[in-house]
């Protein structure tokens, strides 16, 4: 049952990330009339998507100046 649950779970995220895509991406704006426009433009559109979640990470990760103390600079020797 446990497995179950987590394999749920990630199937949410999938889906949330694929509703993500076609709101803020424009994964769904596509009228092509073949299978390579079709294609690149899925894969752009999904190289977009990983970008925006790396740098959503980074920005959600990465500690704020206002929170970390600057080291003074040791004072350089003539």
């Amino acid at each position: 049952m446990q497995n179950l649950v987590s394999v749920e779970g990630h199937r949410w995220a999938n889906e949330d990330s694929f509703e993500t895509a076609k709101n803020e991406l424009g994964l769904d704006h596509n009228e092509t009339r073949s299978w390579h426009g079709w294609h690149r433009h899925v894969s752009l559109v999904m190289l977009a998507f990983a970008m925006t979640a790396v740098i959503r990470h980074r920005a959600n990760t990465w500690p704020s100046l206002k929170k970390t103390r600057l080291r003074p600079r040791p004072k350089h020797r003539s």
